[in-house]
């Protein structure tokens, strides 16, 4: 019986394909000794650390994300290695959404394609699976001393 795709963005001509993937002397998912299964969360955690280490992205998330993600982590219910990273993960292959804010006065095409590259990279690396697709949302830029907190007036009664 023949592998069938197992997402939407796998492509219909890795329906015949053999499971085992070897990608960059990785070893293979599958083999006549078993299966390696890669969940979601790993992969998500993967790509937010590799998003992380290119210069020019300051954070991860929409507003609202990084909002609810800061009063989560607070209480230690939540991971900002996850945060603003949607990843749709097949047996063979990954797709990869995130947004990002980027630091003002850096190319946004650039720091998009060097994301994109670092994602790529490092998830097919670690897991082996092929990344099909890593889509790039910038909403928002980042001006030094934004995250400075204004002090608060005096009140104007004692």
């Amino acid at each position: 019986m023949a592998d069938a795709p197992t997402t939407p963005r796998e492509s219909a001509t890795t329906a015949g394909a053999s499971t085992a993937v070897t990608h960059r002397g990785s070893e293979p998912l599958s083999s006549d000794k078993g299966q390696t299964t890669i969940t979601d969360g790993v992969v998500t955690k993967v790509a937010g650390l590799a998003a992380r280490e290119v210069p020019g992205v300051h954070e991860l998330g929409g507003g609202a994300a990084r909002a609810i993600g800061s009063v989560t982590q607070r209480v230690g219910i939540g991971d900002a290695r996850t945060q603003g990273i949607s990843v749709e993960v097949g047996q063979r292959e990954a797709a990869v959404d995130l947004t990002v804010v980027v630091e003002y006065g850096e190319s946004i095409p650039q720091v998009a394609q060097a994301v994109r590259n670092q994602i790529i990279k490092r998830v097919e690396g670690i897991t082996g699976l092929s990344v099909t697709e890593v889509n790039i949302t910038v909403n928002d830029l980042y001006f030094p001393g934004d995250d400075v907190e204004q002090p608060a007036e005096p009140p104007r009664v004692a």
